[in-house]
Order: structure tokens, then sequence, then C-alpha cells
């Protein structure tokens, strides 16, 4: 798509701040945030890269939001922390390490997944800690773990899971399980950063008024969700997922 400069700013404000909406509502903004850099002419593997930088704003502002809800479990969620930024440095050394081409293939099933774990998350119910085995949680933590790596490889859909094994680790409910994702995945995505700063390229001109934007649509996010039908906004992201899931696998295999 051809833009002018001032089109090209709008265009990617208007697409961070529906990231930011996307991820601090339905843990989803890569949906928005990715092909919107794609369509402003990024390569994948750099738009992916790109994505981070401006996905931190999108933290910041949701945490500031939700500081009600993490009242209370700002040790819990700095233990939760650790195990999603270890994972993303190993996925972020899982990207640089595979050309291109691999991660285009691989992009259609994370977004399908995507789809499928925001359905899905929305169906569990919160447990009390103590009919959790200790195997079941080291087991979970380490899915915890993987889940860091997710987020530094592509990231699509991680908050999503962030939720899911929170669901299972806590008694907490949504919107505070959600507060701990934003705090989480915003560490993860924040040393993602830094790694990328130094070890492959980001264009900055057009991560700046993405994050702007996701900025904006994070803090909004959090006070909408206390407001809206969480179930509805699920299941219209997920239609949103596997339709983009459909047009990245038409592009990668058939085109």
């Amino acid at each position: 798509m051809t833009f002018t400069p001032i089109g090209m700013f709008l265009f990617l404000l208007v697409g961070g701040i529906a990231g930011g909406l996307l991820s601090s509502i339905a843990s989803v903004a890569s949906l928005a945030s990715y092909p919107v850099l794609l369509m402003a002419g990024v390569p994948p593997v750099f738009a992916n890269v790109t994505n981070d930088a401006a996905l931190i704003w999108t933290g910041i502002s949701s945490t500031v939001a939700s500081t009600k809800e993490l009242k209370g479990h700002w040790r819990e969620t700095g233990f939760y922390a650790i195990f999603t930024v270890l994972g993303s440095v190993i996925g972020c050394m899982l990207l640089l390490a595979f050309p291109g081409k691999v991660f285009e293939k691989v992009v259609p099933f994370f977004i399908a997944a995507s789809g499928v774990l925001i359905l899905v998350s929305g169906h569990h119910q919160a447990k009390p800690k103590a009919q959790t085995p200790t195997w079941q949680k080291i087991l979970q933590l380490i899915l915890l773990l993987g889940m860091g790596a997710y987020s530094g490889y592509f990231g699509a859909a991680a908050g999503v899971i962030i939720i899911v094994l929170l669901t299972y680790l806590t008694d907490h409910n949504f919107l505070v399980n959600n507060a701990i994702k934003n705090v989480i995945g915003g560490l993860a995505n924040l040393v993602a950063l830094i790694i990328f700063m130094f070890t492959s390229t980001i264009y900055w001109d057009k991560a700046i008024p993405l994050a702007i934007g996701m900025f904006i649509g994070g803090y909004i996010g959090p006070h909408l969700l206390r407001h809206i039908p969480v179930v509805l906004v699920r299941r219209l992201i997920a239609c949103l997922a596997f339709v983009q899931a459909g047009y990245y696998f038409y592009t990668a295999y058939i085109k």
C-alpha cells in the first residue's frame, strides 16, 4: 500500500490503538498490529521485531490502568514474570536463528491456535490452589516458560496462553489474571526488544506511531473490559483470528 507520510502515521496510529485494545481486552494485539506493519511495507520477520518495539507500550499503559486489580498481587506477578522473561529470551534466539521463509510458514498456525485459545480460555473457571497437585503446578510453570518462548518468537495471542495458565495457577477472577498478564507480557516484550535492538532491524519510523496508538488503546482497554461482555469480544476476535490465519496460509502456501 502507498501512503503519504501523514497518511502512514495515521494508519499506524489507528492500527496501534486497535492493537492496544485487542491486547488489553483479548490478548491478541498482534492480530491487528502485525498485518498493519505488513501493509506498511515491513518484511515479515522485521514486522515481528518492530511489533515487539511497540508492544511494550501496551503493557505499560494497561498496567497503569489495571492498578486496582493488581493491588496485593505484585509479588506473585513478579514470580510468574521470571519464567516468561526467560522464555522470551529463548524465543528471540529461535526467531533470529531461522530464516524468514520458515517464519512465514508457521505464522498461520500460530494465529489459528490463538483463535482456539481465545475460545477455550473463556470456558475455564478459576479453581482453588489447594486442588492443584504440586507436579501439575510445576508443569504449568514449565508451560509458562514455553509461553514466554512463543511470545519472543511471534507473540500472537501469547497473552491468551498466559490467562489460560493463570486460571489453573491461581484462584483469581478474569480481571485480576488479565492485569497480571498485562505486566508479565509487557516485561517479556521489553526483553525481546532489548535483544532485537542489538541483533536485528527495527523500523523505528513505523514503531513510534504504532507505539503511541498502542499506549492509548492499552490504557482504554482495561476500563472498557469492566463494562462490556467479555464473551462477545472473545468470539468476535476469534473469528478475526481464523480469517487472518486463512489469509496468511494462502499467502504462504498457495499464492
